[in-house]
């Protein structure tokens, strides 16, 4: 959640308390304050989804990239190897068990992809020429896996995605709702100064603004090695 929904659900929240704490048995009342609540469980509920989504996809990120390393400096490396020697026999060999370049994703799964395929048409060649029978099962394993962690991030971004313009939404409805209880408060408590002021500092949105760093003062010089200038008094 950015800071400036954040701001607008906290002071919701403040909002909610403080017509809890000074409600009364109006119906108008009544039902404004349980559509606020509605409204604020909506934004806490989108919170929580938008914060999972986030995590989802840093997760299969982090969990892709032990993967592809996995792959690319064991499992693919050893194929590389031992169809390298395989060329050796079969010259069309020769270009099909290169490493598959730094990239894209989905450029590398096609590469990987590609070579298991390939493995898998010459397997009896290749552990002729020292290929454990294993290897092939661990590769698609491990390409499959790969794939997941892709689908894991495209489904917690559009988690993330989904939840943050829902979000938008009822927080532009909770803007709305206050303006209506502000509205209930001013009427049935305009007349009371100390709770129109705890009202005022409950339902205004505050903003944080960093404060910038004090100017240095003019008579301190910038340079150790400047030497005051003498004014001369006049003659």
């Amino acid at each position: 959640m950015d800071a400036r929904l954040r701001r607008r659900l906290e002071m919701a929240v403040r909002v909610r308390d403080f017509l809890r704490a000074h409600r009364t048995d109006g119906v108008a009342e009544g039902a404004a304050l349980a559509r606020l609540e509605e409204l604020i469980q909506r934004a806490e509920v989108l919170s929580a989804q938008q914060r999972a989504g986030i995590v989802s996809a840093r997760a299969a990120t982090e969990m892709r990239a032990e993967i592809r390393r996995a792959l690319r400096s064991k499992l693919l490396l050893y194929l590389s190897a031992v169809g390298g020697v395989a060329a050796n026999e079969n010259l069309e060999l020769g270009a099909q068990f290169r490493l598959p370049p730094v990239g894209p994703n989905q450029a590398f799964v096609t590469v990987a992809r590609g070579m298991l395929e390939k493995a898998t048409e010459h397997k009896d060649l290749l552990v002729k020429r020292g290929m454990s029978e294993q290897l092939l099962s661990d590769i698609a394993a491990a390409i499959d896996e790969f794939e997941q962690t892709l689908e894991a991030t495209r489904a917690g971004r559009r988690e993330h995605v989904g939840a943050s313009a829902d979000l938008k939404f009822v927080c532009a409805e909770i803007s709305e709702q206050v303006k209506v209880l502000d509205g209930v408060v001013r009427y049935r408590l305009g007349d009371n100064a100390e709770l129109m002021g705890a009202w005022a500092s409950a339902h205004n949105v505050i903003s944080h603004v960093r404060s910038s760093s004090p100017p240095v003062p003019l008579s301190v010089p910038e340079r150790g090695d400047e030497t005051p200038k003498v004014v001369k008094p006049a003659a």
